[in-house]
């Protein structure tokens, strides 16, 4: 018996193979188009987290496509018996699947959240207001691009149907299938290990993706005693995200009252040796300095909040300076470098900043200053007028840091967050300082027993006897505060975790970054 190869038999053959050409075309523009999501986040921050960010990237929109091609294409090619249908078909569902990965892309660039049950509320809102201000010109703007995207897969598949004999004789299905298997294969290993071990280059990718579930392995390595659980999940709760993209300033509105005749003096020692003590200012010695650099500790004074959210600030006005200056108080700024646009409006030259503290025209002076300004308004007069508060930005190779003031201070550790509130404070603003600051006024006792703040990638939380520094993967180290040495004692898990949500209180919650 001779076996022929039937004609309908024959173009299903040939319509799978040109499918499966089809979807890796496909394959190669949805991964360009998912570029977007790596522009608009975080970069890893170590060699392997790129290089799994590369894996993750091309396996899974690679299979997020190909799963797509055998769902809705491949049953085409044996159920549709006509070659130009089932290729317009394929054509109209790539347009359509390739414009819905590009809107989740533009979804997520601009809210940092895919399309989901969860979005749409958003979407929904989003959609009113489009067709609320999209005119025909628009609409028949977006039409048309639509018709060039389709018109260009119809082009693409009827030339691939044309090459097909052509691209068989290549070979290349087992080297490309390969490279995507890898590239799947290591991605998933990968987050295994970086979620057990809470790897947070690779675990801060977990939502970059759409339909993205990287697979895990804790329940079955605590089965086998590879990873302790309870530690595990310590460590998680600790976990912090030091790369915030939005801020809440302040969390709430800040109402309060001001009294216009107080007047206070913050100045800060940005070079040069602070004098131990000066006549008439006592030494507060339970003073911390956190920051990492003299431009963070500058930060901090006027907005009373850690390095976290620094990068986040340039958009805001410092409180400090905008509520007495909207209530008729006279402030002035005297910094030397502002990077800030929105501290200009406050600066003062020198000359006229420290005249404005001799005459008291003044009722918030912030000067960061040198030694020797510092000693030229030091005045007996402004000692006797002003309430002064003198930190030292200038040396930042010592952790305890002595603050200068002729205030009563009731707080038994303090750190340069507290500056801000209790600048407000003194000027009889008596708003809750949570809603602008993670610092508290010094003139009134805190429930806290501890200072939090961050430092670079650290949580770095303070305590009667103990400097605990919270790697951003969750793992924790203890130092004895006074000696610096390494102690290897254990760490109220209740008291981390106080510290971490007191920290987070102003981060904008972004459903992409669950930590």
């Amino acid at each position: 018996m001779i076996l022929s190869e039937t004609p309908r038999r024959k173009l299903v053959t040939q319509l799978v193979n040109w499918g499966h050409w089809f979807a890796l075309l496909n394959i190669i523009i949805a991964v360009t188009i998912a570029a977007i999501y790596i522009l608009n986040s975080p970069a890893p921050g170590s060699s392997l987290g790129t290089f799994y960010l590369f894996t993750n990237w091309v396996s899974h929109i690679g299979f997020l496509t190909f799963f797509g091609f055998v769902i809705l294409i491949l049953p085409l090619c044996y159920l549709v018996p006509n070659a130009k249908a089932v290729k317009a078909l394929s054509s109209v569902l790539a347009a359509l699947g390739l414009a819905l990965l590009a809107f989740d892309a533009l979804l997520y660039n601009k809210y940092g959240v895919h399309l989901s049950v969860n979005s749409a509320e958003l979407i929904r809102n989003e959609t009113q207001t489009a067709f609320a201000q999209f005119g025909w010109q628009q609409w028949g703007f977006l039409l048309l691009l639509f018709v060039v995207w389709l018109s260009f897969q119809l082009i693409v598949a009827n030339a691939l149907w044309q090459r097909i004999s052509r691209l068989q004789k290549r070979k290349l299905g087992l080297p490309i299938s390969s490279f995507f298997v890898s590239c799947f294969v290591a991605s998933h290993a990968m987050h295994v290990w970086a979620d057990a071990n809470l790897y947070q280059p690779i675990v801060q990718q977990d939502n970059m993706f759409p339909l993205s579930y990287p697979a895990t392995a804790k329940t079955l390595m605590a089965r086998y005693s590879l990873l302790d659980i309870e530690d595990y999940q310590q460590r998680k709760a600790l976990q912090f995200n030091k790369t915030m993209k939005g801020i809440v300033y302040p969390a709430e509105p800040v109402y309060c009252s001001v009294d216009n005749t107080k007047k206070v003096l913050l100045l800060s020692v940005v070079d040069g040796e602070m004098p131990i003590s000066t006549v008439g200012l006592s030494e507060f010695e339970q003073h911390y300095l956190l920051q990492s650099s003299l431009k963070n500790g500058i930060t901090t004074v006027l907005y009373g909040l850690p390095e976290l959210y620094h990068g986040a600030l340039q958009n805001y006005s410092p409180l400090l300076l905008q509520l007495p200056s909207s209530m008729g108080l006279s402030v002035s700024l005297y910094l030397n470098d502002i990077s800030n646009n929105r501290l200009t409006t406050y600066q003062q030259e020198w000359q006229q900043f420290k005249q404005n503290i001799f005459n008291t025209s003044s009722n918030l002076s912030i000067g960061f200053v040198e030694v020797k300004q510092l000693d030229e308004l030091l005045t007996p007069n402004v000692l006797a007028q002003y309430q002064i508060i003198v930190t030292d930005l200038a040396n930042q190779s010592e952790l305890k840091n002595s603050l200068l003031t002729n205030i009563n201070i009731k707080k038994s550790m303090a750190s340069l967050e507290d500056v801000a509130p209790t600048a407000l404070n003194l000027l009889g603003c008596k708003a809750n300082p949570a809603t602008y600051s993670t610092g508290n006024t010094l003139t009134q006792k805190s429930n806290l027993n501890y200072i939090v703040s961050t430092q670079g990638s650290k949580v770095l939380l303070l305590t009667n006897n103990q400097r605990i520094e919270i790697m951003n993967n969750g793992n924790v180290r203890v130092f004895d505060l006074e000696t610096g040495d390494e102690a290897f004692s254990q760490v109220d898990p209740n008291i981390l975790s106080q510290g971490i949500k007191h920290l987070s209180r102003f981060s904008a919650k972004r459903s992409i970054k669950p930590l």
